[in-house]
């Protein structure tokens, strides 16, 4: 035997080698021919599941990042619930609320130390703490944070902080979670209206829309209880608690522009500290008044300031890591959940019965809020998704008149005459 088929279909001993094997690469009687489909198939396999592997990866990273968003969302939403409810439970035995601000503020100081952990523990060039803060004063300006710029920049946002913080627990008092929740996403219509009217930013009907919603609902919900009584006091609470939110982040795109991470964590803890040694006198003159009086001492829930103050810091310091890391527009999107998360609250625990008026109401502010969050280019990215869409199907239509001829012809073939279709 040299390596040739025996007579009568009998196997060579090379055939039988290389069935028992499996290999038939280096055998010196295989042929070259053979060898080189093997290879061939080889590699179109190995490029096949190349591509297999990369699509993987890709639907892998695409999910974890839906993963990443949704769980920004979630926090952001359930910290501001739980922020709000917190307080409402506050308020039965500790009702004080310019002093569970000033408490609750003063947390911030925490902000960029948390920041300059997380950077020593996600840098590769690490930086001294000095180093860092320096770096991130330039916020302030060149020169960085001077005693100047620290009384004249963080003076006017502080107060405007203290404020917003403060009317909003005031309404808490007057209005249920959910109504104040619902009210402060106005904050979104006002901050169009202030930048419009100050920065001249671009006019947008819709925003315009959105903003006239937002009003009316502020109406419907001071008339769901006749203009009187608590409620057009919670109401005038709310209302002012988003005015001076939008105007704390008017003033802030004014003067100090726009911030990445690590200067929002140093500005926010400047503004803790400003806090701490100018406003702490606040909550003193108020005690002697009797204004906010407690007694003892040993009657002061900290354990509900300490969860009001921590929720509170979360819900900063994810509205500051969100932006960076995601899209402003799902930081807003958490904001409006809390609408829906405080009714949910609201309802299975506090055995709330919302009115008709009053749930109307929440809804016109809701989809205001979101017709907030539109692009500035929505109407032209509308446009094109259209055109697109109609380009779409008429190239299917065409497709499909395509099959239709040419089905048409083979049939009128088979049957011995040839016809065309009339487009």
């Amino acid at each position: 035997m040299d390596g040739k088929a025996a007579p009568n279909g009998v196997a060579t001993i090379e055939d039988r080698i290389l069935r028992i094997t499996g290999y038939y690469g280096y055998y010196p009687g295989y042929s070259s021919q053979k060898r080189e489909e093997g290879t061939q198939t080889h590699t179109e396999s190995s490029s096949q599941e190349a591509e297999g592997q990369t699509r993987c990866q890709s639907c892998t990273s695409t999910f974890l990042k839906l993963i990443w968003r949704f769980l920004i969302i979630l926090s952001v939403s359930s910290s501001w619930v739980g922020t709000t409810q917190f307080v409402k439970i506050t308020y039965e035995t500790f009702d004080c609320p310019f002093f569970m601000t000033w408490f609750s503020t003063n947390w911030n100081i925490m902000v960029f130390p948390i920041y300059y952990s997380g950077h020593l523990a996600t840098a590769q060039e690490k930086q001294s703490p000095i180093k860092k803060f320096r770096e991130c004063s330039r916020i302030f300006g060149e020169d960085g944070l001077t005693l100047k710029l620290f009384l004249k920049r963080t003076a006017p946002f502080s107060i405007l902080w203290t404020l917003t913080n403060y009317l909003y627990l005031l309404a808490l008092k007057k209005l249920t979670a959910t109504d104040v929740s619902a009210l402060f996403c106005c904050n979104k219509a006002f901050v169009f209206l202030l930048s419009w009217i100050v920065l001249k930013d671009r006019f947008m009907g819709a925003r315009i829309v959105a903003a006239i919603m937002a009003i009316t609902g502020i109406v419907m919900m001071a008339y769901a209880d006749g203009f009187q009584g608590d409620s057009i006091i919670g109401v005038a609470y709310a209302v002012g608690s988003a005015s001076t939110s939008a105007l704390y982040k008017v003033l802030f795109k004014m003067f100090l522009g726009s911030a990445n991470f690590g200067e929002a964590a140093h500005f926010v803890s400047t503004l803790g500290f400003f806090n701490l040694i100018f406003i702490s006198v606040t909550p003193i003159i108020l005690y002697f008044t009797k204004v906010e009086y407690w007694s003892p001492f040993s009657a002061v829930p900290w354990g509900y300031l300490c969860g009001v103050a921590g929720l509170w810091l979360a819900f900063n310091i994810l509205v500051n890591v969100g932006v960076v890391l995601t899209y402003p527009i799902l930081i807003s999107i958490g904001t409006v959940l809390s609408v829906p998360g405080n009714a949910a609250v609201d309802l299975l625990k506090h055995k709330m019965i919302f009115s008709v008026v009053r749930l109307g109401a929440t809804i016109i502010i809701c989809i205001g809020f979101l017709l907030m969050l539109l692009p500035e280019e929505w109407d032209e990215i509308t446009l094109r998704f259209i055109n697109s869409l109609k380009e779409k199907k008429s190239e299917d239509h065409a497709d499909d008149i395509t099959d239709s001829s040419v089905h048409t012809r083979s049939r009128s073939r088979a049957n011995g005459t040839v016809s065309i279709p009339l487009a």
